[in-house]
């Protein structure tokens, strides 16, 4: 009987092992999604995506390299980067969170995205398929304090050279009470950040 316990149990514990083991080897890639947690100062828990340079970014250290890396590798460099910041070094936990979904047949690896207008790093933006309005911007470093969150522009052209226009009230995203946030990015898309007029 104590047997018959003692296999069933290695059966369930089995998997969780190997399983840990793989996560540990693993190699991380382009798409890939980390939870990031801080466990002194939760404010710097975050949800991070490899960028297609193989970078995360994160506050207070700013980029931290992940692609080829480790868990435990990409851990460790956190740990140390944000050792600066706390008294004694912190305890920080890196998992993976969700793999890089596999791209169709003949979809490039990267778009360009481009932000005009009052963001903190307006410009050209190499992002994965599928990337967010949210991670755009985040990309960009935010908004800057002159920006009207309430009038940002997304201007999309098809292949046949036509424009549409999306008006996004980013001010709303932010509260979690406006739509347009997950709205998926494509290739060539334009970001337009008005700045804030006198008394908006």
């Amino acid at each position: 009987m104590v047997l018959i316990r003692s296999l069933v149990a290695m059966l369930f514990v089995l998997p969780w092992f190997v399983g840990h083991a793989l996560a540990q080897e693993y190699r991380l890639k382009t798409g890939d999604v980390l939870q990031i947690e801080v466990l002194e100062d939760s404010t710097l828990n975050r949800t991070a995506i490899v960028l297609p340079g193989g970078q995360i970014s994160l506050p207070l250290i700013g980029s931290v390299r992940a692609g080829g890396r480790t868990l435990a590798e990409v851990q460790a460099d956190v740990a140390t980067q944000l050792s600066g910041s706390f008294a004694a070094a912190p305890t920080v936990y890196v998992t993976l969170s969700a793999l890089a979904e596999r791209l169709p047949a003949g979809e490039p690896p990267t778009i360009d995205v481009f932000i005009v207008g009052a963001a903190n790093a307006p410009g050209r933006i190499e992002m994965s398929p599928r990337s967010t309005l949210l991670q755009a911007i985040a990309q960009a470093g935010g908004l800057s304090p002159f920006a009207a969150k309430k009038r940002i522009q997304l201007r999309r052209t098809d292949k046949q050279g036509n424009e549409k226009t999306y008006r996004l009230n980013f001010e709303a995203i932010e509260m979690g009470e406006g739509a347009g946030g997950a709205m998926q990015l494509v290739d060539g898309d334009v970001i337009i950040v008005p700045q804030r007029k006198l008394f908006e």
